[in-house]
């Protein structure tokens, strides 16, 4: 199992990545394991690497979704933002 001081730094990469780069490698570990390559070891580490990768991920798409629903139609028919509590 991981320990708190390897998870944080698993969490420090996986933060650094966007969205794409993280979507590719959560697929590359996805085929690793289902093809049997490598130990229970390795294994287990992808596995908890993938479950870091799947959540950064949801969270990056919630982001987007959250911003495209900010999209609005302005009155004079021209689509807006609308700003951002962050704004």
């Amino acid at each position: 199992m991981a320990t708190a001081d390897s998870e944080k730094s698993i969490s420090k990469d996986i933060a650094a990545l966007n969205f794409e780069d993280a979507l590719k490698e959560l697929e590359d570990i996805v085929q690793t394991l289902e093809s049997g390559e490598g130990g229970l070891d390795d294994a287990i580490r992808s596995y908890e690497r993938g479950v870091a990768l799947k959540r950064h991920c949801e969270a990056k798409l919630q982001e987007a979704q959250e911003w495209v629903e900010k999209v609005v139609l302005g009155t004079d028919g021209e689509i807006d933002l609308e700003p951002s509590e962050t704004d």
